[in-house]
């Protein structure tokens, strides 16, 4: 009979073993503690290993604690879900959706109102009540056609040719290598990712031991640092640059648009360039608007990034911030757990009470859907017309999307 246990500091080699067998892959550093990998801040404390009859691991799946923002600014603790596989010869035997199962009530217990996870097949994770919530994309700028259109809302006194086109900018761009500015990396990231809906924390761990993908990895990469007129960093854009003439961004992080600009100006600036990639490139962001060619910037790669599960529906969406007022009463089926629940969501002034309720719904979905919608990056009327929401009455699709909308479009970029 299988058997699903948590993992103890003493498993944590035949973890590592398992779930690389499952995804058919080797260990970066054969022999190797795991310094530096994404192994290295595994929480064995928060891991599962499945074992057979006989004893021997044909299962894992992991996790992270995180903190989440939220619409509002509102932050609230969260599981990242990571490491989910099963062995080759154990598949299709329900051996994940036990783990799954498990790991829902373990979070439960915890009191955690939300998971989430980056999914390596959009088909696995849907049936365990996860759902796309964030978006990110490529987009690729050849450097001949990277000239930025004058700014049309020129207000008086506004100069054309600033950096930015903003009235009153000042900075200041520095470059310097990955090694040199950890610590600014990691302030400057933390005060983004608090005021962005749908991003992720890094913890200090992640960035001392270098898991996870450049810039948090310490691979060679420059780092274009820029500071406000203080002298204090307030954004940085990590990059590399290969033979081709391709200068690839890693990411930009900055506190406002006017930084942002700053530093996508910097990148499309840079000799002996023949394109710039930017990853993780923002749906909603403006950049392709400030060329002076729209078509320019050449978005690919477009795909989900961050899935959330809802784990307590009153809890978790009591938790977020609302920028309309309303009332709605939403049947939110929930068939991994076998749990079917109406809950009468009222915003008022920004916050919400959600109650369970006996009156009849204004929406029915299933809790995957609610996941998506949940950090306002999914129109609940786009679920409906897809066929996944059903809408009872006319103005019910409005109206959830009036009250899920988010001040900005969620977007994660934290790899996990």
């Amino acid at each position: 009979m299988m058997q699903i246990r948590s993992t103890t500091d003493e498993d944590r080699e035949v973890f590592c073993d398992t779930v690389h067998a499952a995804f058919g892959l080797f260990p970066d550093v054969p022999g190797g503690d795991g310094g530096g990998f994404w192994w290295s801040v595994l929480e064995r404390d928060r891991s599962l290993l499945a074992t057979a009859d006989d004893g021997k691991p044909v299962g894992t799946v992991g996790a992270y604690a995180f903190e989440l923002t939220l619409p509002g600014g509102i932050v609230v603790p969260t599981t990242g879900v990571t490491n989910a596989g099963v062995l080759p010869t154990h598949r299709r035997q329900g051996v994940l959706s036990a783990m799954m199962r498990r790991q829902l009530a373990d979070l439960r217990a915890r009191g955690e109102v939300l998971s989430v996870l980056l999914a390596s097949e959009a088909a696995i994770y849907g049936r365990f009540g996860y759902g796309p919530a964030t978006y990110t994309a490529r987009l690729t700028v050849p450097r001949d056609r990277a000239a930025f259109a004058v700014p049309r809302a020129t207000a008086t006194g506004m100069d054309p040719g600033s950096v930015t086109g903003d009235v009153g900018y000042v900075g200041t761009v520095e470059v310097l290598k990955r090694a040199d500015c950890g610590e600014i990396l990691e302030d400057v990231y933390d005060r983004y990712r608090r005021a962005q809906p749908g991003a992720l924390s890094r913890p200090h761990r992640w960035w001392a031991v270098g898991a996870g993908q450049p810039p948090i990895k310490s691979a060679p990469r420059y780092v274009a640092v820029h500071r406000n007129v203080d002298g204090v960093p307030d954004g940085y854009a990590s990059y590399a640059l290969d033979e081709s003439g391709t200068l690839t961004v890693d990411e930009i992080i900055a506190t406002d648009d006017a930084v942002s600009t700053a530093l996508a100006r910097f990148a499309l600036g840079h000799d002996l360039v023949a394109k710039v990639v930017f990853r993780f490139f923002p749906s909603e962001h403006p950049l392709r608007w400030q060329l002076a060619d729209f078509r320019a910037g050449e978005v690919s790669g477009d795909t989900d990034w961050l899935w959330v599960r809802l784990l307590d529906v009153p809890g978790a969406l009591t938790a977020r911030g609302y920028f309309a007022d309303g009332e709605l009463v939403l049947e939110v089926d929930d068939p991994f757990l076998g749990e079917r629940v109406g809950y009468l969501l009222t915003a008022r002034d920004g916050k919400a009470e959600c109650v369970p309720t006996d009156r009849e719904p204004d929406l029915s979905l299933d809790v995957r859907d609610l996941g998506s919608v949940y950090l306002g990056g999914t129109a609940p009327s786009t679920l409906v017309r897809a066929g996944h929401i059903r809408a009872h009455h006319p103005g019910a699709a409005a109206l959830a999307d009036a009250l899920f909308r988010a001040e900005r479009a969620p977007h994660c970029l934290h790899w996990f």
